[in-house]
């Protein structure tokens, strides 16, 4: 079934930890790293908190349109979370554009490539292996 809300509140999650990790990297633990082991922390961190977020909402979204909301999630959450990135970057130190797309030339475009195939492929694999659609409740007769 399709869910824009469940998608658009799980972007919202995956926003927030990605700005948090962001902070995090950026003060505490970019004090003691250097600037690509930085980088690669911002990016491997949030990986596995991604993963459990499409689980979550491949498991939500689970029937006859898993492929629309998957497709929907695949769709916003790396366009929206790059420009959250970006607004960060810009917002946090005043830096052109142009310095947060040097950040592809790392590991970043793994974080975004996952955040486009992640729905994609838990939501395929939900539906392969046969996992039940979430059926409604049963009502009493009373």
């Amino acid at each position: 079934m399709l869910k824009p809300s469940v998608t658009f509140i799980l972007w919202l999650a995956i926003a927030l930890f990605i700005v948090l990790n962001d902070v995090v990297g950026d003060t505490w633990i970019g004090v003691n790293l250097t600037v690509r082991a930085v980088e690669w922390y911002k990016v491997l961190v949030p990986l596995p908190y991604v993963a459990m977020l499409a689980i979550i909402h491949a498991r939500r979204t689970a029937g006859p349109r898993w492929f629309e909301a998957a497709l929907l999630a695949a769709l916003l959450w790396p366009v929206s979370t790059v420009l959250v990135d970006l607004a960060y970057v810009r917002l946090t130190y005043d830096a052109e554009p142009a310095a947060f797309f040097d950040r592809f030339g790392g590991p970043y475009p793994l974080l975004i490539a996952a955040l486009f195939v992640l729905p994609l492929l838990t939501g395929l694999l939900l539906r392969r292996h046969g996992l039940p659609d979430r059926a409604p409740p049963a009502r009493s007769s009373s």
